[in-house]
């Protein structure tokens, strides 16, 4: 992921252009990483250190949901409908 691409997902996601640590655009670009990994893997089946980050990564997202689903569920569902990462 390149830096004009975390520029964009802070744009979309986030409250203005600097705002990078709120939970919607950290769980944004994990999202986006995450992605690129599984299609890393796709080819690289045997490259257990970056599966284990892999699966790092979505517990780590997994939380933040679960943290913004608590504060701000309306939030929650409009970014899980954004992303499409729940059905």
């Amino acid at each position: 992921m390149n830096l004009k691409n975390k520029q964009e997902i802070v744009k979309k996601y986030g409250k203005d252009a600097k705002d990078t640590g709120s939970t919607e655009v950290q769980v944004a670009m994990m999202s986006k990483k995450i992605s690129e990994l599984t299609e890393h893997l796709k080819s690289n089946k045997n490259d257990y250190a970056t599966k284990r980050g892999l699966l790092m990564m979505v517990g780590k997202r997994k939380r933040l949901l679960s943290y913004l689903k608590s504060r701000n569920l309306d939030g929650y569902r409009e970014l899980v409908k954004k992303l499409g990462i729940r059905g």
